[in-house]
C-alpha cells in the first residue's frame, strides 16, 4: 500500500464517539498544517521568506495552485501557496506523467542508482520509497530485514545541502524544496519510521499498512489509522483555523535538525504508542478504542507541532 491511504471508515465512526472530532488523513491537511506553522516562523526573516515564495513559484503546478488560492486575501496567499506546496510529493502519485520506479508498486528503491537522483522536475520518477525509512524491530525473535537505501533520512540530507549550496540552480532547489517540506512531515509521523516484523511478516508489516483494523472484505488498515487523526481539510481557510489552535515546538528539542534524530523519536513513539493494546502482534484485525484514538490525537498533534518549528528552523538556517 502506499504510505498515504484512504480515509478510514473506522476513524469516522470513532470520531463520532469522541466528541464528533474529524479524523480523516495525516496526508494533505498534516502536510499543509506543518508548512503553514513554518511558514508563520519566518516573518522575522523576510529575506528567507522571499527566497521560498520564490522557489515556490517554479513549481510546474503554479498555475493551478495560483487559482486555488485566488480567492483569499493577497497577503495570506503565500502562506496558502507554501501550505500546498508540501503536498506535492504526494500530488505526483497520480499524475499519469509519472511513474513508479521500484518493486512493491514503488515502494522500495530500484536496484540502480536512478534511485539517488536529484536531478529536479525533468525527473518523472515518484520516488514513494523517500517518503519513509522502514527501520525493523520483533516481538517474537524474528530476524531482521535490512534497511532499504535510499530513505527520508538519507534524502533530508540531500535536500538541505541544495538548499544551502550557492552552486545550485533554483529550479532544482526548488524541487529539493517540495521534497524537504514533505519528507520532513512525515518522518514525525511514527508509521513512517518502522515496519514490524513477526514469523507472520518476515519482511514487516510496512508501516502498519499490513495490520487490520476490521475483518475482510473491509480495508481499513493500522498506517491509514495514524495517517487519519489530524483532520482533512485542504481549504486554506479552514487550514488557517485549525492553525489558530495549535503551537510551534520551543525549547531544545525544536533545535534537533539531525533527520536520523526525529527517526529515532518516530520509532521509539511507534514501539510505545502505536504498536500498543489493543494492537497485537500479526496482522489482526483489531479493533481500535476510543482511548486509544485520544493517544493517537495527542502524539500527531506534539508531532505536528514540532515537525513545524523544525522545518522553520531550518529553512532559516540553509536560505539565509
Amino acid at each position: 500500500m502506499p504510505r498515504f491511504v484512504r480515509v478510514t471508515s473506522v476513524a469516522i465512526v470513532l470520531a463520532s464517539c469522541v466528541g464528533g472530532v474529524s479524523l480523516n488523513a495525516w496526508n494533505d491537511h498534516g502536510h499543509m498544517m506543518v508548512a503553514f506553522l513554518a511558514y508563520q516562523q519566518l516573518s522575522a526573516v523576510p529575506a528567507v521568506k522571499a527566497k521560498v515564495d520564490a522557489l515556490v513559484k517554479l513549481n510546474p503546478l503554479i498555475a493551478k495552485w495560483n487559482e486555488e488560492v485566488a480567492s483569499l486575501p493577497v497577503d495570506l496567499r503565500p502562506a496558502a501557496l507554501f501550505a500546498i506546496a508540501a503536498t506535492w510529493p504526494d500530488i505526483i502519485k497520480f499524475d499519469n506523467t509519472y511513474h513508479d520506479d521500484g518493486p512493491n508498486r514503488g515502494n522500495r528503491p530500484p536496484p540502480d542508482q536512478s534511485a539517488f537522483a536529484n536531478t529536479g522536475y525533468s525527473d518523472k520518477a515518484r520516488h514513494k520509497y523517500w517518503h519513509f525509512i522502514d527501520t525493523p524491530f520483533t516481538n517474537d525473535q524474528s530476524p531482521l530485514p535490512a534497511v532499504p537505501n535510499p530513505h527520508a533520512v538519507e534524502r533530508i540530507s540531500v535536500f538541505r545541502k541544495t538548499l544551502a549550496s550557492p552552486t545550485a540552480t533554483q529550479a532544482l532547489k526548488s524541487y529539493d524544496l517540495m521534497w524537504l517540506l514533505h519528507v520532513l512531515g512525515d518522518l514525525h509521523q511514527p508509521l513512517h519510521a518502522v515496519t514490524r516484523v513477526n514469523h507472520s511478516q518476515p519482511q514487516g508489516d510496512d508501516g502498519g499498512n499490513g495490520v487490520h483494523l476490521c475483518p475482510s472484505p473491509c480495508n481499513d488498515l493500522l498506517h491509514g489509522f495514524w495517517d487519519g487523526v489530524l483532520g482533512d481539510d485542504k481549504d486554506p481557510i479552514g487550514l488557517f483555523n485549525d492553525a489558530a489552535s495549535f503551537h510551534v515546538a520551543t525549547g531544545p528539542n525544536a533545535t534537533v535538525l539531525d533527520p536520523r534524530k526525529w527517526a529515532d523519536e518516530s520509532f521509539m513513539l511507534a514501539r510505545s504508542e502505536v504498536y500498543r493494546a489493543p494492537i497485537g502482534n500479526g496482522a489482526g484485525p483489531f479493533i481500535v478504542t476510543m482511548s486509544y484514538v485520544q493517544n493517537a490525537q495527542r502524539v500527531a498533534t506534539e508531532r505536528i507541532a514540532l515537525a513545524a518549528a523544525r522545518l522553520a528552523n531550518i529553512l532559516k538556517a540553509d536560505l539565509q
